[in-house]
C-alpha cells in the first residue's frame, strides 16, 4: 500500500468515467451539458473500458480496495456494466449518479458487482429540484432511487448539497429517508472555490447544531472526520425509547471539508479524471499528473508519483495566516498552479 509523506494511505480511488452530464445544476464546478443524447460508448477525450480496468488493475496492486465510479454522470457511459464487472474482485465497487438511468439498469449493475450508490436528490418538490437542477427529471430520479432498492442496494444514499438555495429543504428530506426505509441523506457543504459563488455559502456548523439537537444517537468517524447523526423522521414523534433501530429513524452524514484540515488530513483517495490524469486532491488543478499511454508500467510509476506528493489542502496547501484567513503555501504552489 502507497502512503504519502504525511503517513495517508491511498485505499481508494475516483474515477470520473465522463465529464458530460443530462443536468446543468447551479452548484457544479463543470460547465455546460456537453453531449447527452444518452448512454453511448466512450467518447474521445474519454478513457477506453480497457483504459480504466488497466489502471484498476494497477492500483489493486497496491492494495486499492475501494472504488467510485463518478461524472459528470458516469452512466452515460453505455459501458458501465462492463467496468464494473472487470473491476478486480478485492474492490468495493460504489457509483455517484443523478439516478436518471438507474430505471432499466440498476439490476444489471448490481449483478456486475455495483454494491453501493449515492444518488443526488437536493429537493423533494418537482419545481425547487428543477430550480437546482435545470431538470425536470424529478420523476424519473425517485424512479431511480426505488430501482436501486428493489435491485438490493442497501443502503441507498441520497446526496444533498446544502447552501443558500436548498438549506430550507433539510428537515423534510431528513423526514423522508426517516419515513422510507433503505435511505440514508447525506448532507454536502457547499464548495465556493469550485463555483465561484461565495454568497451562496451558509454556515454548515448550524446544521450540525440543529441535527445534534434532534438526534437520537451521535457517532463520529474518525477515518473521516465525520458525524452521523441518527435522527427521528414525524413518524418518530411520541415514541419513547427511540434507537438507531427504531421505525422512523434515519441516518445523515455530513460531507464538511471546507476549511477543515482534519477532512484533509484523513483523506486516502486518489482521483482520475476522465481524460486519464491522475490528482491528489479534488480542490487543485496543478498537481495533474497524466498516466501516457496507459500502459501499466506508465500507470505504476504516475501513481507512485501523485501519491509521494499528496498534500492535504488545508492546513498544508493553503495555510492559515496572522490574520487567521486562509491562504496558498508557496511550498505547494506548482509552476502552473492557478492562482
Amino acid at each position: 500500500m502507497l502512503t504519502d509523506e504525511f503517513g495517508r494511505e491511498v485505499t481508494g480511488v475516483r474515477v470520473s468515467l465522463t465529464d458530460r452530464c443530462n443536468f446543468d445544476c447551479i452548484y457544479c464546478h463543470n460547465e455546460g451539458l456537453g453531449d447527452t443524447r444518452g448512454p453511448m460508448d466512450p467518447q474521445d477525450d474519454e478513457m477506453s473500458t480497457d483504459d480504466v480496468v488497466r489502471f484498476l488493475e494497477v492500483a489493486a496492486e497496491f492494495d486499492v480496495d475501494a472504488v467510485k465510479f463518478t461524472g459528470g454522470e458516469p452512466m452515460l457511459r453505455q459501458d458501465l456494466e462492463e467496468i464494473i464487472r472487470r473491476t478486480p474482485d478485492q474492490m468495493e465497487v460504489s457509483l455517484t449518479t443523478n439516478g436518471t438511468f438507474l430505471p432499466g439498469r440498476a439490476e444489471d449493475l448490481v449483478d456486475a458487482g455495483l454494491e453501493r450508490v449515492n444518488v443526488s436528490q437536493d429537493a423533494l418538490d418537482p419545481e425547487d429540484f428543477a430550480a437546482v437542477t435545470k431538470s425536470g427529471a424529478y420523476d424519473k430520479v425517485l424512479e431511480g432511487v426505488d430501482a436501486a432498492l428493489e435491485a438490493g442496494l442497501d443502503p441507498v444514499k441520497l446526496n444533498m448539497v446544502v447552501f443558500e438555495h436548498t438549506a430550507g429543504y433539510v428537515p423534510e428530506m431528513v423526514d423522508h429517508v426517516a419515513e422510507n426505509e433503505g435511505l440514508q441523506l447525506q448532507l454536502i457543504e457547499y464548495m465556493p472555490e469550485l463555483t465561484g459563488k461565495p454568497e451562496w455559502n451558509i454556515d454548515i456548523q448550524r446544521v450540525h447544531d440543529w441535527l445534534a439537537e434532534q438526534a437520537v444517537e451521535i457517532e463520529h468517524r474518525e477515518m473521516h472526520d465525520r458525524k452521523r447523526y441518527w435522527v427521528g423522521g414525524s413518524d418518530a414523534e411520541g415514541v419513547d425509547e427511540l434507537t438507531p433501530d427504531s421505525p422512523g429513524i434515519g441516518m445523515v452524514e455530513i460531507v464538511d471539508p471546507v476549511e477543515n484540515a482534519a477532512f484533509c488530513a484523513n483523506c486516502h483517495r486518489v482521483r482520475v479524471t476522465h481524460e486519464g490524469y491522475l490528482k491528489g486532491c479534488l480542490n487543485r488543478n496543478d498537481d495533474l499528473k497524466p498516466m501516457g499511454e496507459m500502459t501499466k508500467p506508465e500507470i505504476r510509476e504516475a501513481f507512485r508519483e501523485v501519491v509521494a506528493n499528496r498534500v492535504p489542502y488545508y492546513g498544508e496547501y493553503m495555510v492559515k495566516n496572522g490574520d487567521g484567513e486562509w491562504e496558498l503555501n508557496d511550498e505547494y504552489v506548482g509552476e502552473y498552479a492557478e492562482i
